[in-house]
């Protein structure tokens, strides 16, 4: 196996789990939150997606999904590359509306299909490079790749947490 394959196989874990946790709920089940301050299952999938979009554009170049498409009305907001979810306070936070389920799915599939391409483009070498110099020490594509799998995974596992807090 190669870093290709195990890559491929990480992120194509992702949509159906994403798909799972936000699946046939209503807007106000994507905003609710377990308590005040805590993070929404809409929240979260959207800043897990914002965020991939975010740094794969960075390692690829290009426009952001969330700009070329306008998806920030969809979630209730404008549309900001920067934002992306990071440092968010509490009211930021519960300000993300996703007007569907679908939304939620579609910006994800889209953002989905942008990073299978990514990483089907990428060379041994490529893995190596640094993209971010803001860290010590610099972020490589491997590891912002890794890093990016790691936060998603997290996310879309809490989403699924507060599924079943919802569904009960």
């Amino acid at each position: 196996m190669d870093v290709h394959e195990i890559l491929a196989d990480g992120y194509g874990r992702l949509p159906e789990t994403i798909e799972n946790a936000v699946r046939d709920l209503a807007p106000e089940q994507l905003r609710w939150a377990p308590k005040p301050g805590a993070n929404s299952i809409g929240w979260l999938i959207w800043h897990l997606t914002r965020v991939q979009d975010h740094h794969i554009t960075g390692i690829v170049g290009g426009e952001q999904i969330y700009v070329t498409g306008d998806w920030g009305p969809r979630f209730g907001l404008k549309t900001d590359p920067s934002d992306t979810g990071y440092g968010h306070t509490a009211a930021q936070a519960a300000a993300v509306a996703p007007e569907s389920d679908q939304a939620l799915i579609d910006y994800y599939e889209a953002v989905h299909d942008r990073t299978v391409e990514a990483l089907e483009s990428l060379t041994p070498a490529d893995l190596d490079r640094i993209v971010d110099r803001d860290w010590d020490p610099p972020v490589t594509v491997g590891v912002r790749l890794v890093s990016i799998l790691d936060d998603d995974i997290q996310h879309a596992g809490q989403a699924a947490y507060l599924r079943g807090l919802i569904s009960g």
